[in-house]
């Protein structure tokens, strides 16, 4: 059974809303819902996979912009491969370091620099979604993050 969950989060009227992503290893399908949320400040969807890896997409008017937190995956994992091919980055070779890769700075207009996210998905101690909720509580919706994974 996969440990995977992800959350598309939109901010309107001065404030976050979130909802949970259904569909966490369709990189068309979360593009299409972050399109879906038509707002100034654009939409974020944070995917954790298998706890193993999460993935941020931003789509901010026609521009999308996506990172992933170990680019190395993308040689165990067809979300992240399929991630490395359209960004058209390097293909991870099985050597490597592990990385992440894409748009780093992707949060950096919303407080959250690429260097934070850096260090974030370099934080072996944390898992994935533990990773997830740090950049959601730096972004503003830690709380409404909490209360979404916390229910029953």
């Amino acid at each position: 059974m996969t440990q995977d969950f992800g959350v598309i989060a939109w901010h309107e009227d001065g404030r976050w809303t979130l909802s949970e992503l259904e569909i966490t290893r369709d990189l068309g399908h979360v593009i299409d819902q972050l399109k879906a949320q038509r707002t100034n400040g654009g939409a974020i969807a944070l995917i954790s996979i298998d706890e193993e890896f999460f993935i941020v997409v931003r789509s901010l008017g026609t521009k999308m912009q996506m990172m992933i937190s170990d680019a190395t995956y993308a040689l165990e994992y067809d979300i992240a491969a399929e991630l490395i091919e359209i960004l058209d980055l390097p293909f991870p070779e099985e050597n490597d370091e592990s990385e992440p890769g894409g748009d780093i700075d992707l949060l950096s207009d919303l407080g959250m620099s690429a260097m934070e996210l850096e260090v974030i998905s370099f934080d072996s101690d944390l898992y994935p979604d533990e990773q997830i909720d740090a950049i959601a509580a730096r972004l503003g919706f830690g709380n409404e993050f909490t209360e979404l994974y916390e229910m029953p």
